[in-house]
């Protein structure tokens, strides 16, 4: 007689094979039947009829399946021993902190003022392409300045294509201040950001942070600027994003960094004297 697994009730596996349970398909037929039976009550006594017969089928065609004992079958077990490999011939290691026992990545980042000189370097890219293209295709350098003052000036809406053309103090001062402050916050941006890019930095900058930019003003320009919205020439709007994001990412990624103080003890940032936690300062007479 076979050996008998004193938990199953069934004969035990034999060596190199598992028992499972076996398959069946009455639980789809039970399932099939409960909703003929459900569609019947808004359809026909019929389709209740079938419905039943299958519920009541599928009913004693599953508990045949596991009583008085659930059913099993024996599959063999293959065992596969997985081989590790890899292309790379050598193990690029992670740079870790001297003073903190885990990589924390970036080890360095941009200081505060290579975001300002890459918001204005970028600014100033994008200004450039801007009266470009006033002179180019309007004829008139203050076309492109009043178009941007209309963001939040107003009275720019009620211009006419003659005064777009014409200087005015107010839009030239708004304009100015809406260029300079969004490009000193993406600056800033580009400065935090680039350093988790450290294959290809410029890649964040100049390519894909023009593509969103872009199209998230697309999207939102009807609103915040309908004069802009509907006078816009998009492809030298472009042209200028794409600008702004290379100038402003050589110049961020030129700068020299500094190493991340986020995960250094507060007294240590603040610059507070902190025995055992900072190095001993040279000439300092040693307690004896």
């Amino acid at each position: 007689m076979e050996p008998m697994d004193p938990q199953l009730k069934t004969p035990a596996a034999p060596p190199g094979t598992v028992q499972l349970p076996a398959p069946t398909t009455w639980p789809i037929v039970l399932a099939f039947g409960v909703t003929l039976l459900s569609a019947g009550l808004v359809t026909s006594a019929s389709v209740s009829i079938l419905g039943a017969i299958l519920t009541l089928t599928g009913c004693v065609g599953w508990f045949r399946d596991v009583l008085p004992h659930e059913k099993h079958v024996t599959v063999r077990v293959a065992a596969e021993v997985p081989v590790v490999a890899t292309s790379r011939r050598e193990i690029a290691r992670l740079p870790i902190a001297p003073e903190l026992p885990r990589a924390l990545l970036p080890l360095e980042t941009y200081p505060i003022s290579a975001g300002i000189k890459g918001g204005l370097a970028g600014s100033g890219a994008m200004a450039i392409l801007a009266c470009l293209y006033g002179i180019l295709k309007q004829g008139s350098i203050w076309y492109p300045i009043n178009l941007l003052a209309a963001t939040v000036y107003g009275q720019s809406l009620k211009f006419g294509a003659a005064s777009l053309n014409a200087f005015h103090l107010s839009s030239f001062s708004l304009a100015v201040l809406i260029h300079l402050t969004t490009s000193l916050l993406v600056g800033l941006l580009y400065g935090a950001m680039l350093p988790m890019f450290p294959r290809r930095p410029i890649l964040l900058g100049g390519v894909i942070a023009p593509i969103f930019w872009t199209g998230l003003i697309h999207s939102v320009l009807g609103l915040i600027n309908p004069l802009l919205d509907e006078r816009i020439d998009w492809r030298w709007f472009i042209a200028s994003q794409f600008a702004f994001g290379i100038v402003a990412g050589l110049v961020v990624v030129r700068q020299a960094r500094v190493r991340i103080r986020q995960f250094v003890p507060f007294v240590m940032r603040a610059g507070i004297e902190t025995p055992g936690m900072m190095a001993e300062k040279p000439g300092k007479d040693r307690p004896r």
